[in-house]
């Protein structure tokens, strides 16, 4: 695992995440998941969803970040070839 530069900590980089425009807004982020696994750890990040209320996915390489506490609905499910 890199080393995090001396001027961003894991606590710098979940806030730049949850005080973007986006999130403020209540939007919708999306961010790869090895950046978390490697900059801030899945249980830290977890944590951190549950404190501010919000839910996530995880679909491939990335997480999608629900910046509001309203509910999810799946539109459409896949259903093979």
């Amino acid at each position: 695992m890199a080393a995090l530069p001396d001027h961003l900590t894991p606590q710098i980089w979940l806030n730049q995440i949850f005080t973007s425009r986006e999130a403020a807004q209540g939007g919708v982020v999306k961010r790869q998941v090895r950046d978390v696994e490697r900059l801030v750890g899945r249980r830290a990040f977890e944590a951190e969803l549950t404190r501010r209320g919000y839910q996530a996915v995880e679909n491939n390489r990335y997480f999608v970040i629900f910046c509001n506490r309203l509910p999810i609905t799946r539109v459409r499910a896949f259903e093979g070839p």
